[in-house]
């Protein structure tokens, strides 16, 4: 059986070298990420929209070749749509909303990811990482004047101070050093500028091992998380499938113990397997393979993300297993956080203690998915006989007892909550809410109405968020306090990026004032939100205070609280 190539071919790009002056580059730059995957692109498009430059160094010279990252989830979707790269991945990505799995020859769960008439992506969308990859720098091209991409350059030594950082790198062009006031490491789990500092990744590596084979196959199948435990096609093993666009399927299958990893590998052992499980599933058509590889599991953390100028994100800060799909959703969250963040420390708005909370927030939501993707390892590759026999009676029972079906949910990623945040604005018992997102969540999705000179639009709550602190103020007819316009004005006679937004209970087409109308009658309920009640924003989405009677001190309060930790 002939390899079939996957169908997407990838622009390839020349090393360059910069204006050196005896073989230092002569600029001396901001911010340096290192590593043009999907973490760093979102780095670099991150600081671009605050309007700082940034170089962005890739050893390669083209996106990603291979099967890596395919799921992304609906909140790194709200991430990229705000960088402005959702396009492509809602065009050409498979949207799916749930899964099965099956023990044996019996299905024992049927599982739905959160999906309502508030939402506007959807849950989940299965998308390659070469395109992961095209679409974001798709859209950093388009910002070649903030992000300077440097292809087939690779690290070789980093000198790490108090200040900066220089970096030593290589090209076929010819070797010379960079100085970057901040450098941001974004270059995977073999990260080499972690390996420089020195510094280890800590937690647990299990022994179960994976093929992870793509192959070519036209199907009608719906997409959806097909999981196999203990399969007629591989007995004792568990299967994972994946459909993805232009007739990719991802199939990863579980070696079983004392299975020698060199010989799994080999194509004349992998074809047959493939071939079971697809006349297991009723697939008949042709079918060609295009990629092998093997996986092993990790679930590893370095300490701190931040080392003096030198910050972590991605797997080079952390390794989480595959199941749950919180890898690369993980890493696209980190660079969410961490370039607003960056941007205002650079931009002399913020103290550099803002990165500390940088840190504090990702490595809990490190620890956090690392415990849930823990326990979903656990299932998928039970690391001792005590797990797979706990596994086998809990597949036995699901079959006809619904109430043990949970206990198989892979636990698919969602966004974490920074509950002991730093930033949080503190909240008091006269401010009580009895529904909505607390400091340190997301906003909660809905639609609503726009209104703006006049025209009316439907739209979306998340829309409203761009790069700034927001202010969603919530009213009955959009008529704002002049002490909140007054405030406005003094943020930003400060530089601080502020926007006041209001949000009414009733549409107004009598007033010239813009505001934004709950056309549903959900959102005020959704967020227990009544006339005088504010919301405060980070530039992630992430809500920094909510108040129900605001004074202007108090918003102000909070942002150079958050700015100033």
């Amino acid at each position: 059986m002939e390899f079939k190539t996957y169908p997407f071919t990838a622009k390839k790009y020349a090393a360059k070298l910069p204006q050196l002056d005896n073989g230092i580059e002569a600029k001396r730059h901001a911010v340096t990420i290192v590593g043009g995957g999907p973490v760093g692109l979102t780095v670099a498009l991150g600081l671009a929209n605050h309007g700082v430059p940034s170089v962005l160094i890739e050893a390669d010279d083209s996106v990603c070749h291979g099967s890596r990252a395919i799921c992304i989830s609906r909140r790194s979707l709200e991430i990229i749509e705000r960088l402005g790269a959702a396009d492509g991945f809602l065009t050409t990505g498979l949207p799916w909303a749930g899964g099965r799995s099956f023990y044996r020859d019996t299905e024992v769960l049927h599982f739905k990811m959160p999906q309502d008439d508030n939402q506007k992506l959807p849950p989940m969308v299965n998308l390659a990482q070469y395109h992961i990859e095209q679409f974001l720098l798709d859209a950093a091209e388009k910002k070649a004047d903030l992000i300077d991409i440097r292809w087939q350059t690779r690290v070789t030594a980093v000198d790490s101070r108090a200040d900066g950082a220089t970096l030593r790198l290589s090209t076929p062009e010819g070797d010379y050093a960079l100085n970057s006031d901040w450098v941001v490491a974004c270059d995977g789990g073999r990260s080499t500028v972690r390996e420089a500092l020195g510094l280890q990744l800590k937690g647990t590596s299990y022994e179960g091992r994976y093929v992870i084979v793509d192959i070519e196959l036209e199907s009608d199948r719906p997409t959806e998380r097909l999981a196999y435990f203990d399969p007629s096609s591989n007995p004792g093993s568990t299967v994972l499938v994946h459909k993805q666009p232009d007739n990719v399927w991802r199939i990863d299958y579980q070696l079983r113990d004392g299975e020698d990893a060199e010989q799994a590998v080999k194509p004349e052992n992998v074809f047959p397997r493939v071939q079971s499980l697809l006349d297991m599933m009723g697939e008949r058509g042709d079918w060609a393979p295009i990629w092998i590889t093997i996986y092993k599991a990790n679930a590893l953390t370095l300490e701190s993300y931040r080392h003096d100028r030198v910050l972590f994100g991605g797997d080079a800060a952390h390794l989480v297993p595959i199941f749950g799909v919180r890898g690369a959703n993980s890493g696209i969250d980190d660079a969410d956080n961490l370039a607003w963040k960056l941007a205002f420390v650079v931009q002399g708005l913020a103290s550099e203690g803002l990165l500390d909370s940088y840190s504090s927030e990702r490595v809990f939501a490190a620890h956090e998915n690392l415990s849930y993707g823990t326990k979903s390892t656990e299932f998928m590759a039970p690391p001792s006989f005590a797990f797979e026999l706990m596994r086998k009676a809990v597949l036995s029972l699901a079959i006809k007892h619904e109430r043990v079906r949970s206990l198989i949910n892979p636990r698919q990623t969602s966004a974490i909550t920074y509950n002991a945040s730093p930033l949080n604005a503190p909240e008091t018992m006269s401010s009580a809410f009895t529904a909505g997102p607390v400091p340190g969540a997301v906003l909660p999705e809905c639609p609503l109405t726009i209104v703006e000179g006049g025209n009316a639009r439907e739209a979306h709550l998340t829309d409203l968020i761009t790069p700034c602190f927001t202010a969603l103020h919530f009213s009955e007819d959009g008529q704002v306090p002049a002490e909140f316009s007054a405030l406005e004005k003094t943020l930003h006679s400060e530089k601080l990026p502020f926007k006041l937004i209001p949000v009414t209970a009733h549409l107004h087409p009598e007033t010239k004032s813009d505001h934004n109308w709950d056309h549903t009658g959900r959102l005020f309920a959704m967020y227990g939100a009544k006339p005088g009640t504010v919301y405060l924003v980070r530039p992630d989405g992430h809500v920094l205070g909510r108040w129900h009677a605001a004074a202007a001190a108090d918003i102000a309060a909070a942002i150079h609280h958050a700015l100033n930790t």
